[in-house]
């Protein structure tokens, strides 16, 4: 259960709403996902999270796809249950097979252990490594 209700477009205020039309907008769609409804509840943080993640997820170097599934790495080591599923979706909406879904996993799952063996060893870094 959630910790606040979820705002339908008629309990949104007007800079809710007009956030909700960009991201209807954007993506092609009437769905506003529950993350941004419960975001609406305060207009200032909704409006600088959409803001700040228009760029971020925007086709640059990194192709689409590849951001989707580095949000879906990120989302499964700080364990959002909402972020996994809704950028697996997305993921898949672009592309992502499940051949990849199972290596994006397999990738998580390595990087996980190989972390916490070097953290807990506190294994210096090469000086080959650093920047």
């Amino acid at each position: 259960m959630g910790t606040v209700h979820l705002l339908t477009d008629e309990k949104a205020s007007t800079e809710a709403l007009a956030v909700f039309d960009e991201i209807r907008a954007l993506r092609g769609t009437d769905y506003v996902n529950n993350f941004w409804r419960a975001l609406a509840h305060d207009p200032a943080l909704l409006r600088a999270t959409w803001e700040r993640l228009k760029p971020v997820m925007a086709p640059g170097a990194l192709d689409p796809l590849v951001k989707e599934m580095l949000y879906v790495a990120v989302s499964i080591i700080n364990n959002c249950d909402y972020c996994i599923h809704s950028h697996t979706a997305a993921a898949r909406a672009k592309g992502m097979t499940p051949e990849m879904y199972g290596e994006l996993w397999a990738v998580v799952g390595m990087a996980s252990q190989t972390n916490a063996l070097a953290n807990g060893m506190k294994v210096p870094v090469d000086d080959m490594f650093k920047a």
